[in-house]
């Protein structure tokens, strides 16, 4: 049936009427149209058909309430406002521009549209009075009249790309196509009607709009050199001394700290919580305490309560350092092992849930999630805040991580610290999902452990990513090679009289074996690790009783028997490396305890009691009836104490005790028979002739670290029979004694006067890898190889800091023979957990061996850098523009969005730029930088790639656009999009909730609308399930996996249920499962392309 109706569905389009009235009726003289809304950016789509057309008007409404309600505000009456009425066509225009596709057709047409007024090919108008909703198109012939066909149409389409339809994207519009002549004559004298009454836009109104949108061709590649670090460092290139309040007479103003408090105050407004990860020595806790303070004086003093974590050694130096800041009273402070004070609750500390800060010095110590510790800090940081009368609103509680080795060893690490002030499946950063995000990069992790050879690429890459969109946003970390470098850093060094010394890179010290220990060494080795010799069945015990005793006492007995066997069989191999003395004793204790397992055999009771020492017991004379009287009180509270019968254990544990008995009878007495330790001897030989060389040591002070302490107190016996008496020995049970003469002999901030040289050399355990100077010495020795990278990393850093009168630091590193290293693979393990913290933090100086890859990374506002100090070179370099050309510096900054230049690559010598593009894209969520090459492919490049590349200078011409400019802009484009759908998709995917979460959430989902809860207990697990969905306790799914496979009856389940919901602090919960995230088209900032 034949309609005068349309809909822009299909074919049936209002372009699609023009082209039909245009092709049939060439006699057209007239196109006249009246819309309330045009598109320049539309335009092109009609102006094939208006070539021929000699009088062309188009009529627009604008926006009449706007400017009726600033007339109503200056009390005036409404009056038609001429100019008024221009300026606000021409701002929708260049709205138009700015939010269009950003594609040659459409913008040939805003510039054809531009030149055709310009020329005088159209006339526009804009009415001052009236708001126009009308949407009427009138086509005619010079001669009108009703013998002369004509059309008009009308409905609801305006002259936009999405009214006239047929493109990607219409509109469902609902127009009427009229040819009769009353029709016709009778829009057209209202047409005319309402043309009289408007304002001309002029030729002269119109020719602004090109300079004042991306079209301007008079944009300089310096201008969008100086828009994109605009852009990019945001609300960092202000610098304002002032903003950190007032500090305390002894401290000074330091730029690099000033920075550092405004960047980690900003971090914590946006993403909850930041890591502080400046490098040893740089003044971490004095940054801390400044950002404390900012942050309450911006909460409001009477609303804020602050907390501080630290381990028990630097104690003195975070009291101290609250006190000058006078922010003491507004803190509790607390070691990192008594946590459980503030969830008891204690009379010393408040509630978890009235913190507002949360400060956690070392706060790699909390990278493990299964640990206590990690649960105690995360239910105090992730409780919602009581009070929330403060200026700083939201419930969630605000965190700084301080650590100068935020990354131990694996993905794993960061992911779970992060989750102090992060939802693991809800988090403010780019990537919203990190379970997702990390889930295949740790298995990528554990992949290249697995070869023997390390692809350190891959590692790198790993690490990248980790970098690029986890640790970027919320990490502030510099090294002193950025204070060195930067101009305004230097000065601070400068005015505090610092220098900081060149640390050396790591030297090998080898020591190698004879033909006899080195088959012995080879033997052991394969000992200890050939699943098919020793078992370390003394350590598997509860595996080794019969099913149904293991399922009547011991949970995951397996898991929990091959963890103790492998902790045994590690520290057995560490002390093979450590020291020959350090693993004989090891090994003869290791036999000791099997022999004494099978004396229990022999009398029929088994011990086996987790919460005390057997051996130790049997150590001190007990008798067997007087450790079984301990299991029985013992068992009373935790039925894992037990005494067991032989006949309770498999019939095969007994033999694999036996054997195990004999091969380590044999080991002891093999090792026994070695008298010599070409490790000690080497130590010895070098000690005075390297070690102590006056040339290198300057103060003849020597650091010598050791994870075993047998081996620390074997080298100081060895050394005190050779007549040395200036060797102090610390561990952990004398370290507090030996404190002061510890700080007098090699602390060099020690005063002067107070200083002595009773001690020449340290011996010390890792008891002194943290929270002590020692840095009189520039000289430090690994006798051992650390299996941490934080702990080598800690090492160095008592030596290497600010104050030491040395110019280099040297740091020595004794390596096993070959032989040793390909059986215990040592160099690999360190490598490996090196590299991962370098690749992901950057660190100035190597620790541990000369092969390292160092990325000088720069986590500072979110880029870094892979040379030396690009990243703040930068901001610098855009910061001191400012300061000398302010006006210059504004007129770049309200630069419209999508500027563009063209570039020559041969002018600006960079030939491998040809027939390329770079762009500048950004969502709320997150920005990329792209390379598009002259393939058209595009490819993801970092910050600083993109500032060397836009980098110009103030006198370089442009050059044309390339022809594929707007190609390459928009496959940089659809790559962005391609990679958000992708995120998106792997956010909502119910795997990413991982399959303890899916089975915890399943199972309250059952319990909900049982009829024996309560509205208060339907609600609290309502609120439970929730708090899995978006991830914000880590624990929080187990515990309720844990309680389903109890299969308990259903009042204890509630019972238990109550407990979780008030563990939770579920009562003050708001936190709400996010809207699902769409995938946001990117904003094109800028773009460059070069001929």
């Amino acid at each position: 049936m034949s309609t005068k109706f349309f809909t822009n569905s299909e074919e049936n389009t209002l372009i699609k009427k023009f082209e039909g009235v245009f092709t049939y009726n060439p006699n057209i003289q007239y196109f006249d149209a009246l819309v309330g809304y045009f598109r320049a950016s539309g335009y092109f789509r009609i102006r094939p058909f208006l070539n021929q057309v000699p009088n062309i008007r188009i009529l627009v409404g604008i926006n009449i309430d706007k400017m009726l309600a600033d007339a109503q505000k200056s009390g005036l009456d409404f009056f038609s406002n001429h100019k008024r009425t221009k300026e606000d066509f021409i701002k929708e225009i260049q709205k138009d521009i700015a939010q269009a596709n950003y594609d040659k057709d459409t913008e040939n047409g805003i510039l054809q549209f531009i030149d055709d007024i310009i020329q005088k090919k159209i006339q526009v108008k804009a009415h001052p009075e009236k708001k126009i909703h009308a949407k009427v198109y009138i086509l005619r012939p010079e001669q009108f009249n009703e013998h002369t066909p004509a059309t008009v149409i009308t409905g609801s389409s305006n002259l936009t790309d999405a009214g006239l339809g047929g493109g990607n994207f219409y509109n469902y519009e609902f127009n009427v196509q009229l040819t009769e002549y009353p029709d016709v004559q009778f829009a057209t004298a209202e047409f005319e009607k309402l043309w009289a009454e408007s304002v001309d836009i002029l030729p002269v109104d119109i020719q602004g709009i090109k300079k004042e949108t991306y079209l301007n061709e008079e944009t300089s590649t310096f201008e969008l050199y100086i828009k994109l670090l605009t852009e990019y460092f945001d609300k960092n290139i202000d610098y304002d001394p002032d903003s950190i309040g007032d500090l305390p007479q002894n401290f000074k103003k330091l730029s690099y700290q000033i920075d550092a408090v405004n960047e980690g105050f900003n971090m914590l407004l946006k993403h909850n919580g930041f890591i502080l990860a400046d490098v040893v020595g740089l003044g971490k806790t004095v940054i801390a305490a400044m950002v404390a303070k900012k942050f309450l004086i911006q909460n409001g003093r009477d609303n804020t309560k602050i907390l501080v974590v630290y381990p028990p050694a630097v104690e003195k130096n975070w009291k101290d350092t609250f006190k000058n800041f006078n922010i003491d009273k507004y803190t509790k402070f607390i070691t990192n092992g008594s946590l459980e004070k503030i969830l008891e609750p204690h009379q010393d500390y408040w509630k978890k849930e009235e913190y507002d800060l949360v400060i956690a010095d070392e706060a790699h110590k909390f990278r493990n999630h299964k640990t206590g510790a990690f649960q105690n800090l995360q239910l105090i940081c992730k409780s919602p805040r009581a009070n929330q009368e403060g200026l700083i609103k939201g419930s969630q509680k605000k965190v700084i991580l301080v650590s100068a080795t935020p990354l131990n060893n694996r993905p794993d690490d960061i992911f779970y610290q992060i989750q102090m002030f992060q939802d693991a499946r809800q988090s403010t950063l780019p990537m919203t999902n990190l379970t997702a995000f990390f889930s295949p990069l740790m298995e990528q992790y554990k992949s290249l452990k697995r070869f023997e050879e390390l692809d350190v690429n891959k590692l790198r890459d790993i690490y990248g990513k980790i970098r690029k969109n986890v640790i970027e946003p919320i990490t502030i970390r510099r090294t002193r090679t950025d204070l060195e470098n930067i101009a305004e850093y230097k000065l601070d060094l400068i005015a505090q009289e610092i220098n900081f010394p060149k640390v050396e890179p790591p030297k090998k010290v080898e020591y190698i074996m004879d033909e006899k220990l080195n088959q012995l060494f080879h033997k052991t080795v394969i000992c200890l690790t050939d699943k098919a010799q020793l078992k370390y069945s003394r350590y598997q015990a509860i595996a080794g009783l019969n099913p149904e005793i293991q399922s009547k006492y011991y949970g995951n007995a397996e898991t929990v028997s091959k963890s103790l066997a492998f902790i045994m069989k590690t520290q057995l191999i560490k002390r093979l490396e450590s020291s020959f003395y350090a693993f004989k004793k090891s090994l003869s204790n290791f036999q000791q305890a099997t022999d004494r397992m099978i004396e229990m055999f022999a009398n029929d009771k088994i011990f086996i009691a987790p919460d005390t020492n057997i051996n130790k017991l049997l150590d001190k004379g007990w008798s067997d009836e007087q450790i079984e009287e301990e299991i029985e009180k013992l068992s009373a509270d935790n039925p894992k104490n037990q005494t067991f019968k032989k006949a309770d254990f498999k019939p095969d544990f007994i033999e694999n005790l036996e054997n195990d008995s004999r091969l380590l009878k044999e080991l002891v007495k093999n090792w026994n028979a070695i008298e010599n330790d070409p490790k000690l001897d080497v130590f010895i030989e070098q000690l005075n002739k390297l070690f102590l060389d006056k040339k290198t040591n300057l103060e003849g002070k020597l650091v010598i670290f050791s994870e075993s302490k047998d081996t620390v107190n074997y080298l100081a016996e060895a050394l005190q029979n050779r007549g040395r008496k200036d060797v102090l020995v610390v561990s952990s049970k004398n370290r507090n004694q030996l404190y002061d003469t510890i700080v007098t002999n090699f602390d060099a901030n020690w005063a002067e006067e107070k200083q002595v040289n009773n001690y020449s050399i340290i011996i010390t355990t890792e008891v002194l890898a943290e929270g002590v100077n020692l840095h009189r010495s520039n000289v430090i020795i690994h006798y051992d190889t650390p299996w941490n990278s934080t702990k080598l990393m800690q090492r160095i850093g008592r030596v290497n800091r600010i104050g030491t009168k040395a110019n280099a630091i040297y740091n020595y590193v004794f390596y096993p023979s070959a032989q040793g290293d390909s059986q215990i693979q040592l160099n690999k393990t360190a490598f490996m957990k090196i590299q991962a913290f370098h690749t992901a933090f950057g660190e100035d100086n190597q620790v541990f061996s000369t092969d390292e890859i160092l990325d000088e990374v720069k986590l500072f506002s979110g880029t870094y850098k892979e040379e030396q100090d690009e990243r703040l070179k930068f901001l610098y370099f855009l910061r001191n523009f400012r300061k000398n050309n302010k006006t210059w510096f504004d007129k770049i900054k309200k630069m419209p969005l999508k500027s563009r230049v063209g570039r020559s690559s041969t002018k600006i010598n960079k030939p491998d730029l040809q027939n390329g593009t770079a762009a500048f894209l950004k969502t709320d969520k997150k920005f990329e930088f792209y390379w598009v090459d002259s393939n058209n492919q595009p490819r993801e490049i970092t910050p600083i790639e993109a500032f060397k590349i836009f980098e110009a200078n103030q006198n370089e011409k442009n050059a044309e656009l390339i022809p594929s400019h707007h190609d390459h802009v928009n496959n940089a484009i659809k790559h962005f999009e391609t990679l958000e759908y992708e995120l998106v998709q792997a956010q909502t995917d119910p795997e990413a909730l991982g399959g303890v979460a899916q089975s915890a959430k399943k199972w309250l989902s059952g319990m909900i609308n049982h009829p024996q809860l309560t509205e208060k207990q339907r609600d609290n697990i309502k609120k439970i399930i929730n708090l899995i969905d978006i991830g914000k306790y880590t624990n929080l799914p187990s515990e309720i996996d844990k309680l389903q496979k109890k299969k308990v009856n259903l009042d204890t389940a509630i019972l238990e249920i109550d407990q979780i919901a008030q563990k939770y602090s579920i009562d003050f919960s708001d936190a709400q499962k996010g809207q699902k995230r769409k995938v946001e088209k990117p904003v094109l900032i800028i773009s460059e392309s070069f001929e």
